[in-house]
């Protein structure tokens, strides 16, 4: 019912910079939240920042400040703008979006993208 197409992924030096932007289509009536999770090698799935169709914004305490989380509510897009980078910011990383479908209200995953940050 809802598909969501993520890019931007890819490799950094640490104190670069990289923008991810996930796009949500299908069977849409309003998206609720969209926002971004990581989940790194060994560690669960852990939420770094999310924001809701009404401007309300979350981060995660170990990318405050160094993570932007912005979205176009006219396209069902959302971006995560990452400057600082460090290593421990490596993982996959995962749009995901609640949305109201004419079928009900749906959460959805995208397929992730990888980050990779070195020293």
């Amino acid at each position: 019912q809802v598909q969501l197409v993520e890019s931007g992924g890819g490799l950094v030096q640490a104190g670069g910079s990289l923008r991810l932007s996930c796009a949500a289509s299908g069977m849409i009536v309003s998206v609720n939240l969209m926002g971004w999770y990581r989940q790194a090698p060994g560690k669960q799935r852990e939420l770094v920042a999310v924001k809701t169709s009404g401007g309300s914004i979350k981060y995660a305490d170990s990318v405050k400040g160094r993570f932007t989380i912005s979205g176009d509510n006219s396209k069902n897009t959302v971006y995560l703008q990452m400057n600082s980078l460090k290593p421990e910011d490596t993982a996959v990383y995962y749009c995901n979006c609640n949305a109201q479908t004419y079928r009900g209200s749906v959460t959805e995953w995208g397929q992730g993208t990888q980050v990779t940050v070195a020293s």
